[in-house]
C-alpha cells in the first residue's frame, strides 16, 4: 500500500498551510464590510485634542531623561 504522505511532519505542514489559507480567506471576507468612520474630534473630548498628546509625550521624554541621567551618579557608592 502506497502512502501519499511520507511522514507525519509533511502531514502537519500541509494541515497548517490549509489552516493559514482558511484564516486568510476568512479575514479577506471580513474586510468587505463598509464602515463609516468619523474623524471629527468633539471639543468635549479632552484626550482627543492633539496638544494633549504632544504635551504628554514631552513630559514622558523629560521624565525618562531625568531618570536615566540620575542613575549614572550612583556608580561609586
Amino acid at each position: 500500500m502506497k502512502y501519499y504522505l511520507t511522514s507525519t511532519r509533511q502531514f502537519f505542514q500541509k494541515l497548517i498551510l490549509f489552516f493559514i489559507a482558511f484564516v486568510m480567506t476568512f479575514a479577506g471576507f471580513a474586510q468587505d464590510k463598509q464602515v463609516d468612520v468619523n474623524i471629527n474630534v468633539k471639543k468635549d473630548n479632552f484626550w482627543g485634542q492633539p496638544w494633549v498628546w504632544v504635551v504628554g509625550a514631552a513630559v514622558f521624554i523629560l521624565l525618562l531623561v531625568a531618570i536615566l541621567r540620575g542613575s549614572g551618579n550612583r556608580r561609586n557608592v
